[in-house]
Formats: structure tokens, sequence, C-alpha cells
């Protein structure tokens, strides 16, 4: 199962929105939010709660996709997100989200017994390529038990 099939499953509101999964390595998340008349807001383009979402899910799957393989013993959690929107956003939306540290250096905080936390950059696009925002979320992964 990928990682956009695994979320859709398991995240209602990835399925609620219909977010499509274009990319997802363990460095970076391509997801796209379609252009959807009941998520719109009052000037025509997505919701700010929609393109939120879409951000915030991208920045989870390139998680998932870096500490997947963490999940037995750490449980990733988003811990603060920032947003900030640029320009007005019509039509369907792209997110694309980077990781902000290397994986082997937060897997060593995590081997260590700390509870690393790593910011992921979020850019929100339209289809000519304009960036309507930029989000930062920072998460954690917290050891289990």
């Amino acid at each position: 199962m990928s990682i956009g099939e695994l979320l859709a499953a398991t995240v209602p509101m990835v399925r609620t929105l219909r977010l499509e999964y274009l990319e997802t390595t363990p460095e970076r998340a391509v997801l796209s939010l379609p252009d959807q008349e009941e998520y719109r807001n009052h000037v025509g383009g997505p919701h700010a709660g929609a393109m939120f979402t879409l951000g915030e899910s991208a920045s989870g799957a390139v998680v998932l996709a870096a500490f997947g393989d963490q999940l037995a013993r750490a449980v990733p959690l988003p811990v603060t997100a920032e947003i900030a929107f640029r320009k007005i956003a019509l039509g369907p939306v792209r997110a694309t989200a980077t990781l902000g540290r290397p994986v082997a250096e937060v897997v060593a905080e995590l081997d260590a017994g700390k509870r690393p936390e790593f910011p992921v950059a979020v850019a929100l696009q339209r289809e000519d390529g304009a960036v309507t925002g930029e989000m930062t979320v920072v998460w954690t992964l917290r050891p289990n038990g």
C-alpha cells in the first residue's frame, strides 16, 4: 500500500478533500487539492482550511516516507504549524513538502533517547506555478511507552 493509499484509508479528511498524492519520497512529498466548488471561499478559491489541510497532509506524507520504519518505536506528531497566504489561489493547488533535517540525524536523536523535532517546509502553488502560500510544520517523533 502506498503512503497516499494508507493516508486515504486512515485519515477521513484526506478522502473528504479528495487529496491526490503525486510524489512521496523521504525527502519530499507533492500533493494536489482539486478545484471543488464545495470547498471554495468568498473569492472563489480554495478555503484557507482546505489549503492548511493540504499543506499539513503533504508534510505528514514526507514524514511517513522518511520515518515509517520507526513506527514500531515512535509516533510522528505535529508540534506547531504556521501558514502564510501570499496570493489568491484559484483552481487546483499543489503542495510540495520538504523535510528540513537529514533522516539519519533525527533517527540518531531518537536512538539517544531524545524526542527529536524537525521542520517540514511546504510551498503551496497554483497551476501557473505562483506560490500562493508557505507553511512550516514542526514534527516530533514521540517514543512509544
